[in-house]
């Protein structure tokens, strides 16, 4: 009967997530900390502050998705 292995922190959704993370972090903080005069070129929308929420967001539905349907490698017990 094979085993069943979880690959962990090397699933690859987990590495996406964490770097759109730490983009999403950036940004948010930028958007946070914006001149008033950046944000009025924009038409008044502080793109980075919206962008980077978006990202976290994303980061946040990336890593329940890995956590609640880990990929299961099969592990061969042959000898």
């Amino acid at each position: 009967m094979p085993v069943e292995k979880k690959p962990g922190a090397f699933d690859i959704r987990i590495v996406i997530a964490a770097l759109i993370g730490i983009y999403g972090v950036v940004l948010t903080i930028l958007g946070v900390i914006a001149d008033p005069a950046e944000v009025d070129k924009a038409d008044g929308l502080n793109i980075n502050l919206w962008g980077g929420i978006g990202m976290l967001v994303f980061t946040a539905v990336f890593v329940l998705w890995a956590r609640l349907r880990p990929i299961a490698v099969p592990v061969s017990t042959n000898e």
